[in-house]
């Protein structure tokens, strides 16, 4: 049944019994899981996509907001422990962020995943001092525009405004406030996937995710800024697919 969950915290909008992976996705701030809908056509059904659904959103929408991007690995490590065997994960920007630290804290456990795919997000260690999850709502909302993404006049709608704001500042602050903690970090191999004019993403940056892994590390290049994976879905999926479908 399309939108089925193995939890509260995730939901698969294209069922494959039968694919022999799956994959994790994380959202990007302010995001939520029918962000992969799309993405998981995609992929399927050779990968079965299973989004998460953090708390403050659409049917969560009645929960408190995890501001905090730890508090909220450790939330997710229990519900992804669980999953089938073998799976991979998928973050997007903070969802990037998200899904390593829920590795780091799966390999803890002996729980490998086959691989981590990061996107548009630099690497956990390089910070860069912002604080615009403080900022006013006007200035606030043109930040979040600019990214693309998100079509900026439906925040002309005041009640729209209202329900979006409290997931989207929260999302901001727990990636603004995120500091990495040293210590082991994953042995699966990463595979960094950037835009080439992604204003808030510089390539090396991106490369940084090389230190951050023992396996092996890839970086790909695709045209487009912060959302290019709306514009090179195929393109993507293809580099997915590719590496999670490999021979031995």
């Amino acid at each position: 049944m399309a939108g089925q969950a193995l939890s509260s915290w995730t939901r698969c909008f294209h069922p494959a019994p039968s694919a022999g992976m799956r994959l994790l996705a994380f959202p990007h701030a302010g995001g939520s899981a029918s962000a992969y809908r799309s993405f998981s056509a995609a992929l399927s059904p050779t990968v079965e996509v299973h989004a998460a659904q953090y708390p403050g959103r659409q049917d969560r929408m009645g929960e408190p907001v995890i501001d905090d991007l730890h508090v909220l690995a450790e939330q997710l490590v229990d519900v992804v422990a669980a999953f089938p065997k073998p799976f991979a994960l998928f973050g997007h920007s903070m969802g990037a962020i998200a899904a390593f630290e829920v590795a780091r804290r799966l390999e803890a456990r002996g729980i490998v995943p086959t691989a981590l795919f990061v996107s548009a997000r630099r690497g956990p260690d390089v910070h860069k001092e912002k604080a615009l999850h403080l900022a006013d709502d006007d200035t606030f909302l043109q930040e979040v525009s600019r990214l693309g993404g998100t079509d900026p006049t439906i925040f002309d709608d005041p009640d729209i405004r209202a329900l979006a704001l409290p997931a989207l500042r929260g999302d901001y602050k727990a990636v603004e406030t995120y500091r990495y903690r040293p210590g082991p970090d994953v042995s699966c191999p990463i595979v960094a996937l950037a835009g080439d004019a992604d204003p808030v993403l510089e390539v090396p940056d991106a490369e940084n995710w090389a230190g951050h892994t023992s396996g092996s590390f890839e970086l790909e290049v695709f045209p487009g800024g912060h959302f290019f994976l709306d514009d090179n879905l195929d393109a993507v999926a293809a580099r997915i697919l590719g590496k999670l479908t490999v021979s031995p």
